[in-house]
């Protein structure tokens, strides 16, 4: 008689869902390096640490979602039971600010100044380097319209650059302002509820200048564009004076950089670089990049109150900026930046990098934006009927820590533990005793807890771990009241460059020293291994 089959186990495949990724230690260590360092700079400014809640409602969320053609879909939500409310895991950290401010207005300092850092997720298709779970770090300033406000949001966005280790003349902070756009839309006559749909089309065409090109934004503010793969993607469907109108906005620029540059020939043999035209152009004509860009958008707007406040407000900024040492080579005006989420009332900025990477395949390209953010005077209201001015930050942790690994300046490993072998069985207290020691001088250390039995793979344990330092005591050791101290670090670079028996026998990677100086001398190969 057949034995019956055991039912097949249907085992669980071990594999990262889509769009997520798991962060092993050395990644987990730079981040929270980085994440200390922001929130150093955030705290000197004078920011007070918020933790808020992973989990909205929806309807705290409300419609500014990140995923304007999917409403409420770029999100990951559910209902809870007997069709209470939907809830969402949160999608930035701006949203639950306003919600938190909203709640707790009555015991919070006005302006409230507050720095957040977290995850995020977004339910949105994943893609090369594009991840539905992400960190961000921002900072915001609720209740104060001050243009000082964002003034000092800029700065800090700065500082926070050059602190995690990109240097001065990498990187770019653009400010833009909603209400110039405004204008320069009133002017060209795509002002009104009606024109809604238009107005989205022109916001996302100058959004990708730097991907498209000039004319491929003018493509997509008329009839409409087809790309390199035939695919059609429709205009905004503008009347060429109306294009026209808008391309003097986007390229505004272009115009002053001619300027500039027709200003800095009059220095020419004085060897006046690129980053010195905006002193150049002082020196002319008693005005900065930033001034210049300003007077060109005061023309664009022309009479529209909306239009000429922003630009008042820019030029407000710019002054601060100035008066602070923050000049067009850290933070210009630049009316290409418009910012995609719909809550953006005001000044709009955003970190661009400036260095070349390439690409997949293999074409250079400019690693790009890493932070943004804005004025967005109308969220809190939503909460509370009354306005509520805020402004602020978010930068992109996981993006600027790609950053760095593309100059180099990070992916390194990490020191590992100290491992105290074992050598006998019976003997664990001994080894628990050391370890305790070097625990409590602040030394990194564990013993190790696998089988002993084969000692050439408690080594090959320590080398995975990338441990400094390995400790061995045995019986003998023990009588004598002696270790055994192997800098493996030293020892690993040894075998790099060593090539003969001889010079194995004299290498001073192995060594015996008294019991009692056990911790001295492993912070001395230590500091050593370190440089």
């Amino acid at each position: 008689m057949a034995k019956d089959k055991k039912p097949k186990i249907r085992r669980p495949q071990a594999d990262t869902p889509k769009g997520f990724r798991d962060y092993f230690g050395v990644e987990v260590a730079e981040r929270n390096q980085m994440l200390e360092t922001i929130a150093d700079v955030y705290h000197r400014y004078g920011f007070d640490a918020l933790e808020s809640s992973a989990v909205e409602t929806v309807e705290a969320l409300g419609k500014f979602l990140p995923d304007v053609d999917r409403p409420n879909e770029g999100v990951f939500a559910w209902q809870e039971e007997d069709d209470g409310d939907w809830l969402a895991l949160r999608y930035d950290l701006t949203a639950p600010l306003a919600r938190v401010y909203a709640q707790h207005r009555n015991d919070l300092p006005l302006p409230y100044r507050r720095y957040a850092m977290g995850p995020v997720w977004r339910n949105e298709k994943p893609g090369p380097g594009r991840y539905r779970q992400f960190y961000q770090c921002d900072a915001d300033t609720v209740g104060s319209a001050s243009m000082a406000a964002d003034a000092e949001i800029c700065a800090m966005l700065a500082d926070c650059l050059e602190k995690v280790g990109i240097p001065h003349r990498d990187y770019v902070v653009r400010i833009n302002n909603r209400k110039v756009l405004d204008g320069v839309l009133e002017i060209a006559g795509l002002s009104g509820d009606d024109k809604e749909a238009e107005r989205g089309i022109v916001l996302r065409a100058i959004d990708k200048l730097d991907r498209l090109g000039v004319e491929g934004v003018r493509a997509l503010l008329g009839a409409g564009r087809k790309d390199e793969s035939g695919d059609f993607t429709k205009g905004a469907g503008l009347t060429d004076e109306q294009v026209e109108i808008v391309m003097m906005f986007v390229n505004a620029p272009i115009v002053v950089s001619q300027k500039l540059q027709s200003y800095a020939q009059t220095f020419e043999g004085l060897d006046i670089v690129e980053s010195d035209y905006s002193q150049a152009s002082k020196q002319q004509s008693g005005s900065s990049w930033n001034h210049q860009v300003l007077e060109h958008l005061r023309v664009i707007v022309g009479d529209s109150l909306v239009g000429q406040q922003g630009v008042d407000e820019l030029e407000t900024i710019a002054a601060l900026l100035d008066a602070q040492g923050y000049g067009p080579d850290r933070i210009v005006i630049d009316p290409s930046v418009v910012r995609g989420l719909g809550y953006y009332t005001g000044p709009v900025y955003e970190a661009e990098l400036t260095f070349e990477i390439l690409d997949d395949k293999g074409r250079k390209r400019q690693f790009g934006s890493v932070a943004g953010g804005g004025r967005y005077d109308d969220l809190v209201k939503r909460f509370t009927g009354q306005s509520v001015p805020a402004t602020g930050i978010s930068i992109g942790v996981d993006r600027l820590l790609a950053a760095l690994r593309e100059k180099g300046r990070l992916g390194g490993q990490s020191s590992g533990p100290v491992v105290v072998t074992v050598m006998d069985r019976d003997r664990m207290a001994d080894y628990q005793t050391m370890v305790a020691e070097l625990r409590n001088a602040g030394i990194r250390a564990e013993v190790y807890l696998g089988n002993p039995k084969n000692f050439g793979n408690q080594l090959k344990y320590a080398d995975k771990r990338q441990s400094p330092v390995a400790v061995i005591e045995g019986e003998d050791e023990k009588s004598r009241g002696v270790v055994q101290i192997k800098d493996l670090a030293l020892g690993a670079r040894l075998a790099a460059e060593m090539t003969t028996n001889e010079e194995w026998k004299a290498q001073p990677a192995q060594m015996e020293i008294k019991r009692s100086d056990l911790v001295a001398e492993v912070q001395r190969m230590i500091k050593r291994a370190d440089g």
